[in-house]
């Protein structure tokens, strides 16, 4: 099937001739539905605090940041922005040269609250010899839109979210890049006032990503007493997948095999290779300005007191189950906390052996361990916390997207419609054993659960596959912790009409 020149192409990439038949092999037959037990909720699997609780934890995260913890906040930014701007382009690219529909309207009636209105401003009177009035005046609204978008303007059709300017805070104007920096001062600071930040970028951006880290960071560490880490890196070839004709044959174009970006979930490699303990993992476009940012500083610090308090008894656990001097009622103590606190449950733990009771027991808690934050279903788009089986027949607590769930299955959608929370990607992650060794991630990834989808290219219709998502099955085999956090610590920018919400306003 593959040709001397294909095998060639494999190396470079670092992939094997095995691992590309297995992505064929999961063209032709599909990713199973995930089995589910029930939706996650308030007292089935996700943590709701009292105020003592939240107190609590904010301390115990405190006593961890003073200690000798190895903190990193992760933050994918590789995509561009293009997709914020999806309205924007169809107005362009229509017939209409006036708005007509409420998003354009919306827009326009709001364009003076952008953060970046004052620079946009300048580069049409730079290109038009007028303000951004007197073109809205004059009906001249697509000109002002290719100004924002194009590479005669401020090119934000192409630039990543990182680099868009999203808030403006008193005179200051903050990029997306900014605000994570600054939270990452706010909660994630070792004793010894360092911030380790790791952005994930595409290769054309990251020239750009560090011009506006050296413009920004200087300033922003004399304003917090810190000194910043920030890395980057890309995603790798390796991680890419193999597009295929509709018949699940492999593509090519010219003669050449076609690749295509595997998805986030693909980071679960550059996540594996960050030197860190603790790690909180956010969305770039999840921000505020520091005006509206307590009630996320505060939150961020209890899921993290959360983590560290439970890894602290894992690791009595493990230690206790290593050493072989455990009691019966040791055994019983440590399946409770299992299942009530990690929320494993396997029906099959009541017929075994101690000794093999003590290996079950090892398994399930030697494994990462993430606590993620779930906020209220509101309508906002995003996959919801479950408890569904794994491929071992047991059940943990687990992050779905809606097309992992059978449509057809009348009794899983029933659960879906029932689901009370979604997934913010609001994470916080310990990534090493009790003996401070790395786990290896990718190792825990369940590769059951990637993504099929249908593509065009060069006017044929292929598919792509896409990698388990990083905080779906690329996380199946993590031990899992839902607590619900405000809706006022997800403030996500999809549309750039997002950022005239109240939420980016300051």
């Amino acid at each position: 099937m593959f040709t001397d020149k294909d095998l060639e192409l494999f190396k470079q990439r670092n992939v094997t001739v095995e691992q590309i038949e297995d992505q064929l092999n999961s063209f032709k037959q599909g990713f199973p539905y995930l089995k589910l037990v029930s939706a996650a909720t308030v007292g089935n699997g996700i943590m709701k605090m009292t105020e003592e609780d939240e107190a609590h934890y904010v301390s115990v995260w405190n006593e961890y940041l003073s200690s000798d913890g190895n903190i990193l906040k992760f933050v994918p930014a590789s995509g561009a922005a293009s997709r914020m701007f999806k309205n924007l382009f169809s107005f362009v690219d229509g017939a209409d040269d006036v708005p007509t529909d409420k998003f354009m309207k919306e827009f326009f009636a709001g364009i003076h609250n952008f953060a970046f209105f004052d620079d946009l401003n300048k580069v049409v009177v730079a290109n038009h010899g007028k303000t951004i009035d007197e073109m809205i005046a004059a009906g001249c609204y697509k000109q002002v839109v290719e100004c924002l978008l194009g590479a005669k303007g401020m090119n934000y059709g192409s630039l990543p979210k990182a680099l868009l300017e999203f808030h403006k805070v008193g005179n200051e104007i903050h990029t997306a890049l900014v605000e994570q920096l600054e939270e990452g001062a706010q909660y994630a600071q070792n004793k010894e006032g360092k911030v380790n930040v790791h952005f994930t970028v595409s290769g054309e951006h990251r020239a750009l990503f560090k011009a506006e880290m050296d413009r920004v960071i200087p300033g922003l560490a004399k304003q917090y007493g810190v000194t910043y880490d920030v890395s980057m890196s890309e995603q790798k070839p390796s991680t890419d997948t193999i597009a295929v004709n509709m018949d699940n044959t492999p593509f090519r174009e010219n003669g050449k095999l076609l690749f295509r970006p595997g998805g986030h979930g693909a980071l679960i490699e550059n996540l594996n290779d960050v030197d860190a303990q603790v790690v909180f993992v956010k969305n770039i476009d999840n921000v505020v300005p520091r005006t509206l940012r307590d009630v996320t500083i505060k939150y961020k610090k209890i899921i993290g007191g959360v983590l560290v308090e439970v890894q602290k008894k894992v690791a009595e656990y493990l230690k206790v189950l290593d050493a072989g001097n455990y009691t019966i009622e040791d055994l019983r103590e440590i399946v409770k906390f299992v299942q009530r606190t990690l929320f494993v449950r396997n029906e099959e733990t009541k017929y075994l052996e101690d000794s093999e009771l003590a290996l079950y027991l090892r398994k399930k808690l030697n494994r990462p361990i993430r606590v993620c934050g779930v906020v209220k279903n509101e309508g906002e788009p995003g996959g919801g916390p479950y408890v569904a089986y794994n491929q071992d027949g047991t059940t943990s607590l687990q992050i779905l997207e809606s097309s992992q769930i059978d449509k057809n299955d009348a009794a899983a959608m029933a659960l879906m419609q029932g689901a009370t929370h979604f997934n913010p990607v609001d994470l916080v992650c310990y990534i090493c054993d009790y003996k401070g060794k790395k786990f290896n991630l990718p190792e825990y990834v369940d590769k059951n659960t990637g993504f099929i989808s249908e593509k065009s290219k060069s006017g044929h219709e292929i598919k792509a596959l896409e990698l388990p998502g990083l905080w779906n099955g690329a996380m199946s085999d993590w031990n899992t912790i839902f607590v619900e956090v405000p809706v006022e610590t997800f403030n996500p920018v999809k549309t750039v009409n997002d950022l005239l919400r109240p939420a980016h306003q300051g």
